[in-house]
């Protein structure tokens, strides 16, 4: 596969219902088939892809998403009803489904992408938990300095003669 199929592997992970899928069309184009023959061979198999695998956007989902999708309008040509989600075990499973080299090149692809997404959100997430420690960490070392510094910014603090250079007012003739 090439770079540019690389990162449109990762681009097509979306994350709906909150899960991590990627949408029929968007595999379809990656395994360079035609979208129906895509689902004609899913349904044959629906026993391989249960509500785990693989979903069906509701009217709502799909109407939502629409734009995001690239589908055209309704009465217009176009995808008219909603589109299969498919989570990393049933891509797994289109392996199975689908017999072509080229399935297969894509499915080892779309696997390590689905790794990779993984190994980043947990590597944001460990990130989070270090900042988050850190914040407690220095909150508590400075505290000492926030509280001089609320103290100074008290209206409780004795005005001073401030402090600078001073203008006389002129006198006499060139006023």
């Amino acid at each position: 596969m090439t770079q540019i199929d690389l990162i449109r592997v990762e681009c097509s992970i979306r994350i709906i219902r909150g899960d991590k899928v990627i949408l029929d069309q968007d595999l379809a184009e990656l395994y360079g088939v035609e979208n129906k023959q895509l689902i004609r061979s899913v349904k044959r198999n629906l026993d391989r892809f249960p509500a785990d695998f693989m979903f069906q956007l509701t009217n709502q989902e799909f109407s939502v998403s629409r734009s995001q999708i690239a589908t055209a309008k309704i009465g217009r040509g176009g995808r008219r009803t909603p589109p299969y989600a498919f989570s990393e075990q049933g891509v797994a499973m289109l392996s199975s489904v689908l017999h072509s080299p080229r399935a297969v090149q894509v499915n080892i692809e779309i696997m390590r992408a689905f790794v990779r997404l993984r190994r980043m959100l947990a590597s944001i997430a460990e990130l989070a938990e270090q900042l988050e420690s850190l914040e407690q960490k220095y909150d508590d070392q400075f505290r000492v300095v926030f509280d001089a510094i609320r103290q100074l910014m008290s209206s409780d603090a004795v005005e001073k003669e401030s402090i600078g250079f001073k203008v006389k007012e002129p006198t006499g003739a060139y006023r």
